[in-house]
């Protein structure tokens, strides 16, 4: 008789299809529904070349590509992460563009004026403000706007704030969208004295190699981190110019600094693996002296 049955050998290779089908099944559910509809808040503490020793310890909450209304990500998912970013107790909160969705398979169009009133919960003793993304103006960028300013979001499209901190000022800058609008850099930091290292945020990091090196932060979104990042692989897709090179985290780059955000929401397809939705709270630091 032979060691080994042909009917042996068959239920072995159903035993491993079996577990191979059951390993996609669980694979397919973590990256279609209990990542993306997951969330955390994620502190990164940043050393910065040219911050200001005066303000050392600014924490700055950045909520980047909410997406209201793609899968898993509607409007009580919103309020979550109000809440969230409240709990961390920011001094300052950025809205990094693509507050709406077009076009996500399963999703749900939700108006601006609608995800406005929940943003309008947001706290933070410095100040609420926002840039616009491409899927903002792709809708209506003069409404998305007027729907954020009248939740009490200040819009900074290539323009700055100057904000007062702990006796000093802390200079703001928005930089408008890299693809559909002007991102007039020299625009936005026209009122920026010289000597001064202000923080810079915008939707698209793509538009960071042109930024001066007096720029102490970039803060970006959009990449979503590619929404997918497979082991010893990497980010299949990524919607840059640049590839990997600024999908996400700190990049430190010719004596500049970019931190990009993976983002709340999903674009196009509603998934993500090993790439969660994000707050990031940035706890910014000077260098030792």
């Amino acid at each position: 008789m032979p060691l080994h049955s042909p009917s042996r050998s068959k239920r072995r290779w159903r035993l491993v299809a079996r577990g191979v089908f059951a390993l996609l099944t669980v694979l397919a559910l973590w990256a279609f529904a209990f990542e993306p509809a997951s969330l955390r808040v994620r502190e990164t503490a940043l050393t910065l070349e040219r911050w200001p020793s005066e303000l050392d310890g600014l924490r700055v909450a950045v909520l980047a590509d909410l997406h209201t209304g793609s899968p898993w990500n509607g409007t009580k998912s919103l309020a979550r992460v109000v809440r969230e970013t409240n709990d961390a107790r920011p001094d300052l909160v950025l809205i990094a563009g693509d507050l709406v969705i077009q076009g996500v398979v399963g999703g749900r169009f939700v108006s601006p004026e609608v995800s406005g009133e929940i943003l309008s919960g947001l706290e933070a003793r410095l100040g609420v403000f926002a840039v616009l993304g491409n899927h903002d103006w792709w809708l209506d960028g003069p409404r998305v706007i007027r729907a954020l300013e009248a939740s009490g979001v200040t819009v900074l499209e290539d323009s700055s704030a100057a904000i007062p901190f702990r006796g000093d000022t802390l200079w703001l800058a928005g930089v408008s969208d890299y693809w559909e609008a002007p991102h007039d850099i020299g625009r936005a930091l026209s009122a920026v004295p010289p000597t001064s290292a202000p923080l810079v945020f915008t939707h698209n990091p793509d538009v960071f190699p042109e930024m001066p090196r007096r720029v102490a932060l970039t803060i970006a979104g959009h990449t979503h981190g590619g929404q997918v990042a497979l082991p010893g692989v990497g980010r299949p897709i990524v919607p840059s110019v640049y590839g990997e090179r600024y999908a996400s985290g700190h990049v430190r780059e010719y004596g500049r600094d970019l931190f990009v955000s993976t983002g709340v929401g999903t674009s196009i397809l509603p998934v993500r693996f090993r790439v969660p939705p994000e707050v990031h709270v940035l706890t910014l630091r000077s260098p030792p002296r």
